[in-house]
């Protein structure tokens, strides 16, 4: 797999965030900015499952293909993958 970079710039941007929440935390900011800034990580690193697993599986269908695989096991595992995701 070829982490490209927005793939690493997604979660350097999510370890920012995380930065940032742990920063207000210290300065015992409002509870729910907290959360708001939680959630938002959250679904920034959601986001980014999805475009490694979607990446992934593209290349994968494509070399199966190529080789006269059948892809449906390889789709399964990803719709797997997200599912446990959550």
């Amino acid at each position: 797999m070829d982490y490209n970079d927005q793939m690493k710039n997604r979660v350097k941007r999510i370890e920012g965030q995380l930065r940032g929440i742990l920063k207000m935390m210290e300065e015992d900011k409002d509870c729910k900015e907290v959360i708001t800034q939680l959630s938002a990580a959250r679904t920034a690193i959601d986001r980014t499952i999805g475009v490694v697993v979607s990446s992934n599986l593209v290349e994968c269908v494509r070399t199966a293909e190529e080789n006269g695989h059948n892809t449906e096991e390889l789709v399964l595992q990803a719709v797997n993958l997200l599912v446990k995701s959550r």
